[in-house]
């Protein structure tokens, strides 16, 4: 790290560039690839490299050798692909080469998705997602007719399809669903029938991006949640993905996909579905993530469960012992003051139902609730106050 900071302070770019332009040898490009590559990892120097012209160069071996089977030009248009996205992962040399949209670069980059060559296909859907890395690019990219071009990518490889090509193209969309004003657009070009088509892959990563996707897609989207929620092999899946035990990333974004589809889609059938699919024990497992973010999306769907369907989901959520849990929660001073709230939300909730309010006598409660009366955070001193009162009544 520290050579390639005190590389930036000199002019190797410019030098290595115009060295790799006098090149015809395979070898001898070889050679400088194999300098530029690690040296292009560094922001500074990514930047000199594109302002001393590589990116025409690595444009230019990259028509030269698209259509050729010689296994040096297949070498040489891999490594001039792959320099080329990381090229893109610094954020100055990216917005250099966005140009708003405009930028020469940008355009032939967009060539290469439709284009037969995996490599390219793949090169072409990463430099995508790297440029989809702020709202205004992504904004730009999905008004300009970029997310039809990757589901027709997608769309080629459903069946035994290239996987990295698959993760690439998922990427991007996943990245282009981040701005608001990108989901309903997307939803409504069908990118959630086109990423479903991906439910049967058996490859962590492709899944992984997969469940990012539609997570990504559905926040705020009410109506989209609500179809989605509703979808029994979706939530099937999703159920088998939470107890992806080796796979924690996979497991991690299954949950949160099953708690955002009851948090935005508030719908009853939604959680009548997750509840016949056996997913309510794993929304409790979720309260206990190590993850605040996570912890607290769980908690707010359980809420929602507890408020709308108490009664479908009273059984599981006895055996899945979430008043013992919420006890738990509350009594461990480590709690996010969020954590606290919410739990205390949930629990007036469950005192609507026989079996869940007999578990919350027995436990004491509301000794560690009027303890919170006094907590620093006035949100959750309140509904102190309030769970205090509402146990009070019950009991």
């Amino acid at each position: 790290e520290s050579s390639k900071e005190q590389f930036a302070y000199t002019n190797i770019a410019e030098e290595l560039v115009k060295l790799f332009k006098k090149q015809i040898e395979h070898d001898k490009k070889e050679m400088i690839f194999e300098v530029l590559a690690p040296l292009a990892e560094n922001d500074v120097i990514k930047l000199q490299l594109v302002e001393a012209g590589l990116v025409e160069c690595l444009l230019e071996i990259v028509q030269k050798t698209v259509d050729s089977d010689k296994e040096d030009d297949i070498a040489e248009l891999k490594t001039a692909s792959d320099l080329m996205v990381l090229l893109l992962l610094g954020d100055e040399s990216m917005q250099k080469l966005f140009e708003g949209g405009k930028g020469s670069v940008f355009q032939r980059v967009l060539s290469w998705i439709p284009s037969n060559s995996h490599q390219l296909q793949l090169a072409g859907a990463l430099a995508i997602a790297n440029f989809a890395r702020n709202d205004g690019n992504c904004i730009h990219m999905v008004d300009n007719g970029i997310v039809q071009k990757l589901m027709d990518l997608l769309d080629r490889h459903v069946e035994d399809g290239n996987v990295t090509v698959q993760h690439a193209a998922l990427s991007a969309l996943r990245n282009l669903a981040i701005p608001v004003v990108n989901k309903a657009k997307m939803l409504s070009a069908g990118v959630a029938e086109a990423v479903l088509k991906f439910l049967r892959s058996e490859m962590p990563p492709v899944q992984f991006k997969l469940l990012g996707t539609l997570r990504m897609l559905i926040d705020a989207q009410a109506e989209a949640a609500e179809q989605l929620g509703k979808n029994v092999k979706l939530v099937e899946r999703l159920v088998e993905w939470c107890e992806a035990k080796d796979h924690a990333g996979v497991m991690g974004e299954s949950n949160r996909l099953l708690s955002a589809l009851i948090r935005h889609s508030k719908s009853k059938d939604v959680i009548r579905t997750i509840v016949q699919s056996g997913g309510i024990k794993h929304l409790v497992t979720m309260a206990t993530s190590e993850h605040v973010i996570m912890q607290n999306e769980a908690l707010v769907a359980l809420a929602l469960i507890a408020a709308l369907e108490l009664v479908t989901a009273e059984k599981d959520l006895e055996n899945a012992q979430l008043v013992q849990i919420l006890h738990r929660l509350l009594s461990d001073d480590r709690s996010a003051p969020e954590i606290k709230y919410n739990s205390m939300v949930l629990i007036c909730a469950l005192v609507g139902s026989e079996p869940l309010q007999k578990e919350v006598q027995s436990m004491a409660f509301l000794e560690v609730v009027s303890k919170l009366r006094s907590h620093e955070n006035k949100t959750v001193a309140q509904q102190a106050s309030l769970t205090e009162q509402r146990l009070a009544v019950e009991s």
